[in-house]
C-alpha cells in the first residue's frame, strides 16, 4: 500500500502525557487555590460580558461611558486577582508560581491580557487616550482575554479528557489481570480434576 492513506496508517502515535502527574493531581485537588479559581473564572466571564456589552454601546451610541470605563476597572481588577491567585495554585500545584511547564503558554499569553487591562488603567487614569482610543484599547484587551480564556478551557478539557485516559487505561488493565487470573484459576483447576 502506498501513498497518502498508507501515510496516515503509518503514522505513530503520539504518546499520550497527562497534564498533571499523580501527585500534581493530589496537590490541585487538595489546594482551596483550586476552589477559588473555579470561582473567579467565571465570575470573571460574566463581568467581562457585561463590561463589553457597555463598550460597545458606548463606541455606537457615545453614551454611558461612566459605567463603560468602571466595567472595564471591575474586569481588571478581577483579572489581576484571578492572575495572582492563579500564580498561587500554580506554586501549590507545579512547584513555581508561573510559566510551569504544563500551562507554560497559556501563562505567556496571560502576560499580554495583563499588559492590555493596564494599559487602559494607565489611558484612563492619566489621560493618554481619549476616552474613544480608551475603550478601543479595552476592546482589544478583551479580545486577547478571550484567546487566553478559550486557551485555559481547551487545556482544561485536555486534562479531563487525559484523567478519564488513565482512568479507563487503569479499567482495562484490571478487566485483563482479572481475565488473566480467571483463566489461571480455571487452568488451575482443570489441571488438579
Amino acid at each position: 500500500m502506498s501513498g497518502p492513506a498508507h501515510a496516515v496508517a503509518s503514522t505513530p502515535r503520539k504518546p499520550f502525557v497527562p497534564l498533571y502527574t499523580p501527585e500534581q493531581r493530589l496537590r490541585r485537588d487538595a489546594t482551596p487555590w483550586t476552589l477559588v479559581q473555579g470561582i473567579l473564572a467565571p465570575v470573571q466571564f460574566l463581568v467581562f460580558l457585561v463590561s463589553l456589552v457597555l463598550v460597545i454601546r458606548t463606541l455606537m451610541t457615545g453614551e454611558g461611558l461612566m459605567a463603560a470605563s468602571v466595567s472595564v476597572v471591575i474586569k481588571t481588577l478581577i483579572l489581576y486577582a484571578i492572575m495572582i491567585t492563579g500564580a498561587i495554585w500554580e506554586k501549590r500545584v507545579f512547584d513555581k508560581y508561573l510559566f510551569a511547564e504544563a500551562f507554560f503558554w497559556e501563562d505567556v499569553f496571560s502576560m499580554l491580557v495583563l499588559a492590555l487591562h493596564t494599559a487602559y488603567l494607565y489611558a484612563l487614569f492619566t489621560g493618554w487616550l481619549d476616552s474613544r482610543g480608551q475603550l478601543i484599547l479595552a476592546l482589544a484587551a478583551f479580545a486577547t482575554y478571550v484567546v487566553n480564556a478559550t486557551q485555559f478551557i481547551l487545556k482544561l478539557r485536555a486534562a479531563r479528557l487525559g484523567e478519564a485516559h488513565v482512568r479507563a487505561q487503569a479499567g482495562q488493565l484490571e478487566a485483563g489481570q482479572l481475565e488473566a487470573g480467571e483463566l489461571k484459576a480455571s487452568q488451575l483447576q482443570g489441571a488438579t480434576e
